[in-house]
């Protein structure tokens, strides 16, 4: 998901003692961005916004978590109405027409929460500690996703994962994703993952063997690209936490997921 991060802090660049750190994703009214020659959001601040907005706590085992009565739980439950409302009113449609409707969801954040992660690490990356806690296999679900994948599905729309996770991580994914209750059309043919090192034909403007050069936009784009000319899908509906798993084309209507934490250009 994040070795090709840029990181901001509420939209301004940051560094802690040579490392990069984690921030809100994109400036809000009345912050600065990083092109401001404005005094930027105070960090101190931000990482208490950001618990607020969690309603970040600790559990027994001392894992953070987010609080099922916190802002960030309301913004989910809206935007889950919202989509559930949409997809079925979409698949509707879609099959009267004879199309093959589909949605698609990335993992990390959208449907997986990283949060102790990102608390336990100071809102820094590392890329071995980042495997390690993805190959744990029990990161809890993003409030009402699984219902969502699950009312997806129900609806007769053919559900597709589009993560920046790599291939490497595919059996963490799928087992974490089965914990929470996202079991639906787990297989390779519907979870596409990065492969750098042997890319699919289909992102070979950008990436080939042992040379991957895709941006995220190109990357999930060209997929879900794949997903309607070559497998025959309709995407009525496409979900991700950060801009980037939105941008570029063939995704019906999108749903951005709450994420104050980092931004994936």
């Amino acid at each position: 998901m994040r070795k090709s991060h840029r990181v901001v802090a509420a939209g301004a660049a940051c560094a802690l003692a040579g490392v990069a750190l984690y921030g809100a994703g994109a400036a809000s009214a009345g912050q600065s961005t990083a092109n401001s020659t404005h005094e930027p959001y105070n960090m101190g601040q931000l990482v208490k916004d950001i618990d607020t907005y969690y309603g970040t706590t600790a559990d027994s085992n001392g894992v953070y978590q987010a609080s099922p009565d916190s802002p960030y739980a309301k913004d989910l439950a809206d935007i889950d109405a919202a989509a559930k409302r949409y997809m079925d009113r979409a698949a509707r449609k879609a099959h009267r027409h004879g199309e093959k409707p589909a949605v698609v969801f990335d993992i990390d954040d959208t449907l997986l929460l990283s949060l102790d992660y990102e608390k336990r690490y100071n809102y820094t990356f590392n890329p071995t500690t980042w495997n390690d806690y993805v190959n744990r296999a029990d990161r809890p679900a993003v409030f009402g996703t699984p219902e969502l994948v699950q009312y997806a599905a129900s609806k007769g729309v053919e559900v597709f994962y589009n993560s920046g996770l790599s291939e490497a991580q595919r059996a963490a994914a799928v087992a974490n994703l089965k914990k929470v209750g996202s079991d639906v059309n787990l297989d390779a043919d519907h979870m596409f993952l990065k492969d750098k090192a042997n890319p699919p034909a289909y992102l070979s403007d950008c990436a080939t063997p042992g040379a991957w050069n895709c941006t995220t936009v190109q990357y999930k784009s060209g997929t879900r690209k794949h997903i309607e000319d070559d497998l025959g899908y309709k995407i009525i509906a496409d979900f991700g936490d950060q801009y980037s798993d939105l941008d570029g084309g063939y995704t019906g209507r999108t749903y951005k997921i709450p994420n104050p934490t980092y931004f994936v250009g």
